[in-house]
């Protein structure tokens, strides 16, 4: 599928402005790589049914078509970036830099990626390649493999779009994942921006070589206005640099650095909140007493912190210019919020103004969106769920209407 090259400019200002572009990936061949022996280290909390999590994920896109979204998938922009030469070798290279291979089974790797198709090469980075698979295979690292050992690891985290890339304005954002089973995911991300002929000359404003940063913990709450969780994904210097990056750039006047626990509940800031209109978060309650945020700007020439940490809603309503943010629980009891919560119910994607996309399983939290003026589109999740991540964890946008533009 040929993905033309965008006629107008891609950019975001906000987490509800309404959303135009989007990029997916649908769960492939990658997902079937996962077992009980590695699903853990792939970081996923069991083993999908991967033909019914494309059909959930086939529905949520589904939906965003229905409302108007282009939908954009990785997989389609990672072959086509492939065909040049440029983009090739960088995605090779980067596979081949993993310590595990030495010098003798490097070599064959490079020889045996080199004489890809575009189609499979995009394939084996994506889904990565098994020892048993590559029959070129020779040297000491490969004769002492266990046959079922990958030498090149599969790429399940894909189908979260969200964590690797993030548009701040008309800039983008190739972040740096921090576990280990995840940070080959933004070579891939790095070469579509830098050379598919659909973000040709897209200002970066971050890139992976940096510190830790995910794009779950970045939030745009409002023209002007990033908030950026720092936690188990996210570190306070990536944060910093973020801050310092976009600040200076004039791409915000305000980076709202929120602490959050360091725990797979609240791996990052969008599975403890999220945005479903101009002044308004779903929010997990047992945490909505305990988080602060930091206020960075910029002053002169340097970044400042600016006064005290203070209850983040109250941070936050501060630097978007209005009196309050309004705030919709997760559930309706302690035990519901943490059940729904970690079922992603904080992670909702916004498509417009008081219109969000959300797991249907949520339904306490689905309730009290709907009864705050919230118009939720239900999708499924049983299966796409099983990596910890809902609908804006998949889904990364490319373009929404400025911030400005107020209308559904």
């Amino acid at each position: 599928m040929t993905t033309p090259a965008s006629t107008t400019v891609d950019a975001a200002d906000s987490e509800v402005g309404r959303l135009r572009t989007v990029m997916l990936h649908r769960p492939g061949p990658e997902l079937k790589r996962l077992t009980p022996r590695n699903n853990d280290k792939l970081l996923f909390d069991g083993v999908p049914w991967v033909g019914r999590a494309q059909d959930e994920h086939d529905a949520f896109a589904g939906t965003l078509r229905d409302h108007g979204v282009e939908v954009l998938y990785l997989a389609d922009l990672l072959t086509e970036t492939l065909a040049g030469d440029d983009a090739r070798h960088a995605c090779v290279e980067a596979a081949l830099a993993d310590p595990r291979h030495g010098d003798t089974l490097r070599d064959v790797l490079r020889s045996h990626l080199g004489g890809l198709h575009p189609d499979d090469l995009a394939q084996v980075l994506m889904a990565g390649l098994a020892h048993e698979e590559l029959r070129s295979g020779r040297g000491l690292t490969y004769r002492l493999m266990d046959p079922h050992d990958f030498v090149i690891d599969p790429l399940p985290n894909l189908l979260f779009t969200r964590d690797s890339s993030v548009r701040i304005g008309d800039h983008v954002a190739v972040t740096s994942l921090a576990m280990a089973a995840r940070r080959r995911e933004t070579s891939l991300t790095s070469a579509i921006y830098r050379h598919h002929p659909r973000f040709a000359g897209v200002p970066e404003v971050y890139g992976p070589q940096l510190e830790n940063l995910e794009g779950g913990d970045v939030l745009l709450l409002g023209p002007g206005v990033v908030a950026v969780g720092t936690g188990e994904r996210t570190t306070p210097a990536g944060v910093e640099r973020l801050a310092r990056n976009v600040l200076s750039g004039g791409l915000a006047h305000t980076v709202l650095a929120v602490p959050i626990a360091q725990d797979r509940a609240t791996m990052h800031l969008d599975t403890v909140l999220t945005m479903v209109d101009h002044d308004a978060i779903v929010m997990y309650p047992n945490l909505a007493d305990e988080l602060t945020a930091v206020a960075l700007r910029w002053s002169g020439d340097d970044l400042v912190i600016d006064g005290e940490p203070a209850p983040f809603v109250e941070a936050a309503a501060a630097a978007m210019g209005i009196d309050a943010l309004r705030i919709v629980e997760t559930g309706l009891d302690p035990v519901t919020a943490e059940r729904e919560q970690w079922d992603d119910g904080n992670n909702t994607l916004a498509i417009g103004p008081r219109l969000a996309v959300a797991y249907e399983r949520n339904t306490e939290t689905n309730a009290r969106l709907e009864d705050a003026g919230i118009e939720v589109l239900r999708i499924a999740g049983s299966e796409l769920g099983s990596g910890r991540g809902g609908p804006r964890c998949m889904s990364c946008p490319i373009r929404r209407d400025s911030a400005a533009s107020r209308g559904r």
